[in-house]
C-alpha cells in the first residue's frame, strides 16, 4: 500500500509517502490512522486527532470508516479551504 501525506500532515511525518505492508489487523481508513499514529513520534503527532485530516482511497475522497485493501492509495490531507 502506498500512502501519501499532504500539507501539515506531511511535515509531522517527515515525508511526503511511504510504502507499506497493510497489517492484517487493519481495515478501515480510520484503523490505519490509528495504527500508522504508532509508528513514530512524527507519525503520533499526524495523527493525533484525526477529526483534523481527511482522507482519499484510491484519489476519491472517502469517510475514515472507508474500507482499505493491500493494493490500494491512501492519501490523508487537512480539510481543503478555498479562495
Amino acid at each position: 500500500m502506498e500512502v501519501l501525506y499532504f500539507a501539515w500532515v506531511r511535515d509531522r511525518v517527515g515525508t511526503a509517502r511511504e510504502q507499506i505492508d497493510l497489517p492484517d489487523s487493519v481495515s478501515t481508513v480510520g484503523e490505519l490512522a490509528h495504527w500508522l499514529a504508532s509508528r513514530s513520534s512524527g507519525h503520533a503527532a499526524a495523527f493525533r486527532n484525526c477529526e483534523l485530516l481527511r482522507a482519499a482511497v484510491n484519489q476519491e475522497h472517502v469517510p475514515f470508516g472507508h474500507p482499505v485493501a493491500a493494493g490500494d492509495e491512501v492519501a490523508f490531507f487537512p480539510p481543503m479551504t478555498g479562495g
